[in-house]
């Protein structure tokens, strides 16, 4: 599974031609969770709540970059990294 951002610990991965909704997963020392894009609510699993904030904060800057991974996993083809949220101003 393509890791699509890292930072402060976080590992933020989408799979290619994965399940709808369109979502990423987010990894951070032992948890993970499947986010949604469109709003970025926890679907399955979990993170430490300043994880998930921190998550739920960069996906709403970055969700047009994530939708246009998503549809590059549909399409099989090699997905762009994002910048992580400690490059964000």
């Amino acid at each position: 599974m393509p890791i699509i951002s890292l930072f402060f610990g976080i590992i933020i991965r989408m799979y290619h031609n994965d399940h709808a909704p369109p979502h990423f997963h987010a990894s951070r020392q032992g948890f993970e969770a499947l986010i949604g894009i469109a709003d970025g609510k926890v679907m399955a699993g979990a993170l430490p709540k300043k994880a998930l904030r921190i998550v739920q904060d960069w996906a709403e800057r970055h969700r047009d970059e994530l939708m246009a991974n998503w549809q590059k996993g549909v399409d099989l083809l090699p997905m762009e990294m994002i910048p992580g949220a400690d490059m964000d101003d």
